[in-house]
């Protein structure tokens, strides 16, 4: 209840629990209530016309324009290289690809996980017995950083409507680039842990035994860098392009809207049409049945009058 008649202005407590005020009589509820209604309205079509704002720049965003569409194209297209193998730690016992999965039967970033998480203890111990700087922490580091990059991509392709109000924003480069410096980072991880591994004869990544350990960088990883730096490039042109404004932005919309309206309405001029074509022919079918039936009857008459 209002704190205040909005009548007369009496000042109303707790126990004036009656809708008419005590003061001057008037329904408090329903005072003014075409104007408050009113404003309601307004108030729903200033909350419909930011909506359809939101949806019109979410829509242009994606695939407003062709560049826009090829840059959809080229932000899921990287997925695929995070499938190949990055680089390669091979051992005479456990070998490793930096890859989501591997294509030859090596450990990779889901074994890591399944160990790591399944006894972090492990890896700390192991860390801290190499001072943080050997094979298992960089082997480690490679994992996380090859994660960090995907995510960096993922967050890219979100960035793109979640700042969808500013069309020529270049937080995406900036975490394009992110994640291009990541994958680097991952990639000399995993080499420099090939180098360390060298040091040792033999030693366990967690709960996986390296013996003879050595890395190298892999053919899957130039396509990958290939594909981060082509949609990093996309996402530039798009920024550079020209972009509409919300106004032009909902007066397309309008006119798709009236374009769908209009066809909609010849779809049901044609459909009433239809019917009653369809209600004529019947009645037609009607009536020549009935004409058929008394000519049966007039002929038998005929006959009995005979």
């Amino acid at each position: 209840m209002a704190s205040t008649c909005p009548n007369c202005g009496k000042k109303l407590h707790i126990w004036d629990v009656k809708a008419e005020c005590s003061s001057c009589g008037v329904s408090i509820p329903n005072f003014n209530w075409q104007e408050r209604l009113e404003e309601d309205n307004i108030n729903a079509e200033k909350q419909f016309a930011v909506f359809n704002r939101t949806m019109n720049r979410i829509a242009y965003s994606i695939w407003g324009t062709k560049l826009r569409i090829v840059r959809l194209v080229f932000t899921f297209l990287p997925a695929v290289g995070f499938i190949l193998p990055w680089a390669v730690f091979k051992s005479d016992a456990a070998s490793f690809d930096l890859s989501i999965i591997s294509l030859f039967g090596n450990k990779s970033l889901i074994d890591f996980f399944k160990s790591f998480f399944g006894d972090i203890g492990l890896f700390v111990t192991n860390m801290k017995f190499e001072n943080f700087g050997g094979a298992v922490t960089l082997g480690a580091a490679g994992y996380i950083l090859f994660v960090l990059s995907a995510l960096f991509i993922v967050i890219a392709f979100f960035l793109n409507i979640i700042m969808c109000k500013k069309p020529k924003t270049k937080s995406t480069i900036i975490f394009d680039v992110f994640s291009i410096a990541a994958s680097i980072a991952a990639v000399v991880c995993f080499i420099v842990s090939g180098s360390a591994a060298q040091q040792f004869t033999a030693y366990n990544f967690g709960d996986y035994a390296v013996m003879n350990g050595s890395a190298s960088i892999s053919w899957g990883y130039f396509i990958a860098l290939l594909l981060l730096c082509v949609a990093t490039g996309v996402n530039i042109a798009v920024a550079k392009a020209p972009a509409k404004s919300d106004e032009t932005l909902e007066e397309e919309r309008l006119a798709r809207k009236a374009i769908k309206d209009e066809k909609e309405r010849r779809e049901q001029i044609e459909k009433e049409k239809a019917r009653k074509e369809a209600a004529k022919v019947a009645a037609e079918e009607e009536a020549k049945r009935v004409e058929e039936a008394k000519a049966k009857l007039a002929a038998k008459a005929a006959k009995k009058s005979k």
